[in-house]
């Protein structure tokens, strides 16, 4: 490590001065930083819309660090387990921590949730699996099952609202 002024060592990590650049119009080529992370967030060159088009901006979105986080405290409630409880009070349970995380990691970058509402959905069509006997082994009609229970109830876990349940196409498609 080169020396410092008084016989100090420099820090680990980036040079002080430095920051995380992006490559875009009007800075080309490649640069040693180009993101961070800071409390839960990425904060990186991303794709955005502006008034004339799109451009490479220099937004937050949730960290890979963050995602797993969320995946292991997902794997942790062991829904496929509670088959002794109805599709109400598992919303009940897990609600108010999913719409914590929509509402902090959700500020910025929303689409980047997506996710969390898929894992969650795969957790639940596991639950289903254990629950209904005539769902055992059938992983799609459990899907389905449960892409009924969310055009009868759409409000009733907190994360359809990051997604639309769909026949397998995009919506609006016919």
């Amino acid at each position: 490590m080169p020396a410092r002024p008084g016989g100090r060592h420099a820090a680990r990590g980036p040079p002080l001065g430095s920051a995380a650049a992006t490559s875009g119009r009007g800075r080309p080529g490649s640069h040693e930083y180009t993101g961070f992370d800071f409390l839960g967030n990425t904060f990186r060159g991303r794709l955005a819309k502006g008034p004339r088009g799109y451009f490479t901006g220099f937004s937050p979105a949730i960290s890979n660090k963050a995602r797993k986080a969320i995946g292991t405290q997902i794997r942790a409630w062991h829904l496929n387990r509670r088959s002794g409880t109805d599709l109400s009070s598992l919303a009940e349970a897990i609600n108010p921590q999913v719409r914590g995380w929509i509402n902090y990691y959700g500020a910025f970058y929303r689409s980047e949730l997506r996710f969390l509402a898929w894992r969650v959905n795969e957790h639940l069509t596991r639950w289903a699996m254990h629950k209904v006997k005539r769902f055992r082994g059938k992983y799609a009609k459990a899907m389905a099952w449960l892409r009924k229970a969310y055009q009868h109830q759409p409000r009733l876990f907190a994360h359809w609202q990051l997604i639309a349940f769909t026949a397998g196409r995009a919506v609006g498609a016919r």
